[in-house]
């Protein structure tokens, strides 16, 4: 029998008490409708803005403690995280209805972020800078931003908050955490093995709310000066909200959003490795990623014998319950699955669906070629490949978020960037060929932020940046050393030893060349 947890907002020791007054939600496994992960009592805007007074409070004394010793906090986490791997893994299969062995890959991304950045506890490296003047010193310091509330979305339920929660608590930040209420099971967890590592209750404050209630919130908390920095992860509508409201406070967001990710497959491809690029990236996670492949874009020469192929193994891969070995399980909520229904009715007499029997819901009257499990018990769809996509199509232009996919042809090299530029997203791109001046050549033109050669266009290793452009986000980056500059600010220290006011650019020694002097003849002058 399944266990089911009763979950609410968990705000810091000595924050006023909250009513959470925001209606019940219940987090459901999608892959079985019937088995109710959480009952997740949801709270108002207040609740969020006694969350970020509570952080607000709270900061001054986290930033106080050594880096080094933030940093073994940090290790301290990873290691709960890794010693509760499986159990963590098999509560995200069953929230969100992603493949086991992809749950476990999420977590151990957990793992990995915080042995990075457990050393940076030692390294949140400033300089000591030369002045232009004698007996004076320059320096510069990593200074926390204060209080961040990081708003994150359900797909990536405990990896891509560790991306924010890990480098934000190291650095000195207190933390209002706002996971998707579809993945409060699995944020819950994330949560309590950061308290038994030692952060704070109030230094990490997890809140649950809705949408609307979040933004007001936020816009209260911003307005109150209780939140310095916004961490968001989610659409290229909601973001675009989420910065205009951050730009009114002269803040800037670090904003994750969605992503329209093209893959050019050339004439020189190895097919057979471009199509398990394309199968994994276009259709794992049922295609809820926001890496995950959004067109391709095949040469002439090839394009029928890769949709071919491509088709063919699409119809091969099993479909199901997410415990099992599936290329993907059930659409993530109700919410999900009720968006895709609505992707597949912009389909046009043009398009030629290919990749399954059949196109929409998976049930006995349109069943699934080799289902895992009980396709009634939850929310499944067939798989989707689109061959004559158009660009003036809806599923060209927009980011579809589930197991669908376009191919259109081209010509040249330059029209194949021109093509995955045109929807106007720039998260992750990637080309298959053996010639690497196309390579570089590809790599140069598309816009996106992260760019893989021969590889799929999902894959994130938690050491490099991650982040987009263009309705993708505003440049800024996750992971690696690059995080470093979301969370903290630079502040620079001007110290001068000489016992008199020096001023900089006016008591400046300076040496001047002799400007008429020319090169005698013997060493080549005329």
């Amino acid at each position: 029998m399944s266990v089911q947890a009763t979950l609410s907002s968990v705000i810091g020791p000595d924050a006023p008490e909250v009513i959470d007054g925001g209606g019940e939600y219940l987090s459901k496994n999608p892959a079985n409708l019937d088995d109710v992960v959480a009952k997740v009592a949801l709270g108002t805007p207040e609740t969020l803005v006694a969350a970020t007074e509570q952080a607000h409070r709270a900061q001054k004394e986290w930033a106080q403690v050594p880096a080094p010793v933030r940093g073994r906090v940090i290790a301290g986490l990873g290691r709960l995280v890794e010693a509760n791997k499986e159990s963590l893994a098999r509560l995200v299969t069953r929230e969100i209805g992603k493949p086991y062995a992809e749950a476990l890959g999420e977590v151990q991304e957990i793992v990995d972020t915080c042995d990075f950045f457990l050393g940076e506890g030692r390294r949140l490296y400033g300089q000591t800078v030369p002045s232009e003047m004698p007996d004076k010193q320059l320096f510069t310091f990593r200074v926390p931003v204060g209080v961040a509330v990081v708003i994150t979305a359900g797909n990536f339920p405990v990896a891509v908050p560790s991306w924010y929660l890990v480098p934000a608590l190291l650095c000195g930040n207190a933390v209002v955490w706002k996971p998707a209420e579809y993945a409060a099971g699995a944020a819950r967890a994330v949560a309590e093995l950061a308290w038994k590592a030692g952060v704070p209750k109030g230094v990490l404050n997890l809140v649950y709310t809705d949408g609307e209630a979040t933004f007001k919130g936020l816009e209260a908390s911003l307005q109150a000066g209780t939140v310095n920095k916004v961490g968001f992860t989610g659409s290229s509508a909601v973001g675009t909200r989420v910065g205009e409201l951050c730009g009114r406070h002269l803040q800037n967001p670090c904003l994750e959003l969605g992503g329209k990710n093209p893959m050019i497959v050339t004439e020189d491809a190895d097919l057979d490795l471009a199509v398990e690029g394309a199968l994994f990236s276009g259709w794992g996670t049922a295609g809820q990623r926001c890496t995950s492949l959004g067109n391709l874009i095949v040469h002439r020469d090839i394009k029928d014998e890769f949709t071919s192929r491509l088709d063919a193994a699409l119809r091969a891969a099993t479909v199901g319950e997410p415990g099992g070995d599936v290329l993907y399980g059930p659409m993530l909520d109700q919410k999900f699955a009720d968006n895709f229904e609505s992707i597949l009715d912009t389909l046009q007499p043009h398009h030629t669906p290919l990749g399954s029997d059949s196109v929409g819901r998976i049930t006995n009257d349109k069943p699934r070629r080799g289902f895992h499990g009980d396709a009634g018990a939850g929310l499944y769809y067939h798989p989707v490949l689109v061959d004559g996509m158009r660009t003036d199509d809806h599923i060209f232009r927009h980011e579809t978020f589930g197991p669908i996919v376009g191919v259109t042809p081209y010509e040249s090299l330059d029209e194949a960037i021109e093509l995955g530029n045109a929807p106007g997203y720039g998260l992750s791109a990637a080309i298959y060929t053996t010639d690497p001046a196309k390579a570089f050549r590809f790599r140069q033109g598309i816009g996106a932020g992260m760019v893989s050669v021969n590889n799929s266009t999902s894959g994130a290793e938690a050491h490099l940046p991650f982040g987009g452009n263009g309705k993708s986000g505003n440049g800024s980056r996750q992971s690696g050393i690059w995080v470093l500059d979301q969370f903290t600010r630079w502040q620079s220290l001007n110290w001068d030893f000489s016992g008199k006011l020096q001023k900089a650019q006016m008591d400046v020694d300076t040496v001047e060349p002799e400007m008429d002097f020319r090169l005698p003849p013997e060493l080549g002058g005329n």
